[in-house]
């Protein structure tokens, strides 16, 4: 089996070969802990999550570590606590149980210590100043980050290879930044590392460093943590492209610039933006929509990681009613499918065969596209009731690698209002209306039935069977 990706590293699409098959590492950038998971933050955690369970059905669930951190030290946290009036600690706390709860609800993996499931860390910034600051100290060491105005900077034009993965060049920097130019920067362009406290910080956000109290600079936090836990060389960085500048540029320059001869990662997977109904997320145009927003307007959480793979992960995505209703429609389709079957057992090695589609670079709606068309052909089957249960099984252990069709269907189409006693009641009513050649009425139920995505196979004997599609 063999596994490429689109590394945005080389620009162009790479045979992935882990540096150990035995220990393969994937870092992603994850929340910042100040507000509800919006749409486009749940886009970049279920892509992720998917990228991670294919690699542990790939190498063995023993053989992966996947590590997503949790930022809880920023300028964004500390703005909104003193906008609600609590401490940090206390915003942070419960932003991140807010987190965990809508990621749940989305059929992502927790964090776990367990090898026989694979290893999800979920590491806090934190936790982790000892050892951003001895990387802060390497820098100043290899004289790529200097000490000005209690601040430390790391300085940009000392690696001379900065914008590697960006495509940015140093000319390219200097004539259109828009960075403020403080006068402690040696350039315009330089980043900080540490910033010294000011008068409103919350005590829970600064910490003791040599050089004074204060807090660690974005960038840093995420070089400390992937180093810790998958070393200085690794496998996948992933993130959303709206990180790939500065952030993972800076990440590169700051992780490379502490360990020469280090290339810090060596994939970069990167997902693509999310807008709404065309136009860029935002709380001003008021069409920012948090997974909360949505789970509490009963949408199921499956819909909702099902419409966010809908999508090739590093291609735009845009979020629209008719995006949720079409998810919606799929999965009533293929749990219709399964309770149709007898699906007793999904375990088993997937064919060969049908997951080339993930293999080519995490190529997800190719995958649904393909269980779609083998659904829809058992059904025109004349021997259907023989595959049926064959193929469903195969749906099912596909959908489950991804994270779906992981309720019963009876658990699926609880409560809802087609479910399939009012389904074989409207049927019956066409049956009888058919039988007094009521065509009209037996049209009409016909069409109520289609609205609701159910499609009636007639023959001649009467309507023998349906199915959601």
């Amino acid at each position: 089996m063999t596994l490429t990706f689109y590394n945005t590293l080389t620009r162009k699409k790479e045979l992935f070969q882990p540096l150990d098959a035995n220990n393969v590492r994937m870092y992603v950038c994850g929340p910042t802990v100040y507000g509800r998971a919006h749409l486009g933050n749940a886009r970049s955690v279920v892509v992720y999550d998917v990228l991670y369970r294919l690699l542990m059905h790939v190498y063995g669930a023993e053989h992966v570590t996947y590590a997503r951190n949790i930022t809880d030290v920023d300028d964004k946290i500390n703005a909104a606590a003193k906008e609600r009036g609590i401490t940090i600690q206390a915003l942070t706390t419960e932003v991140t149980q807010w987190f965990h709860e809508d990621m749940t609800a989305l059929n992502v993996l927790p964090a776990s210590d367990n090898k026989s499931k694979g290893i999800m860390i979920e590491p806090k910034a934190t936790d982790h100043i000892a050892s951003m600051i001895r990387i802060i100290e390497r820098l100043i060491k290899n004289e790529k980050a200097y000490v000005a105005a209690g601040h430390v900077l790391f300085s940009v034009k000392s690696m001379p290879n900065y914008g590697v993965l960006s495509g940015r060049v140093q000319e390219d920097l200097d004539s259109g930044s828009r960075v403020k130019v403080e006068s402690y920067k040696r350039d315009p362009n330089d980043f900080v590392l540490w910033k010294p406290t000011d008068a409103e910080d919350d005590a829970s956000s600064v910490f003791d460093s040599p050089w004074g109290k204060g807090r660690p600079g974005w960038h840093i936090e995420c070089s400390a943590m992937s180093i810790e836990y998958l070393g200085q060389d690794f496998d996948i960085h992933g993130g959303g492209s709206d990180l790939m500048f500065p952030h993972h540029e800076n990440e590169i320059a700051q992780s490379c610039g502490a360990y020469p001869g280090s290339k810090f990662a060596h994939t970069w997977v990167h997902n693509g933006f999310l807008t709404v109904n065309g136009e860029k997320m935002s709380k001003s145009l008021g069409n920012f929509i948090t997974v909360c927003d949505l789970l509490g307007k009963g949408v199921k959480g499956e819909v909702i990681r099902y419409a966010l793979l809908s999508t090739k992960y590093n291609e735009p995505l845009d979020w629209n009613d008719k995006l949720l209703e079409d998810s919606k429609k799929s999965l009533d389709y293929f749990y219709g499918l399964l309770k149709k079957a007898d699906i007793t057992n999904t375990e088993g090695r997937l064919a060969e065969e049908h997951i080339k589609s993930l293999e080519d670079d995490l190529n997800i709606p190719r995958m649904l596209g393909h269980l779609h068309i083998l659904a829809n052909g058992v059904f025109s089957l004349p021997d259907r009731n023989a595959k049926l249960n064959e193929v469903a099984h195969t749906v099912k252990r596909f959908m489950n690698l991804i994270g779906l069709l992981t309720m019963t269907p009876n658990e699926w189409f609880k409560g809802m209002g087609n479910d399939d006693a009012n389904v074989q009641a409207l049927i019956n009513a066409r049956i009888d209306a058919k039988k007094a050649k009521n065509w009209k009425e037996a049209d009409r139920i016909r069409d109520e039935l289609k609205a609701q995505g159910i499609l009636l196979e007639d023959r001649p004997d009467g309507t023998s069977d349906w199915r959601r599609g």
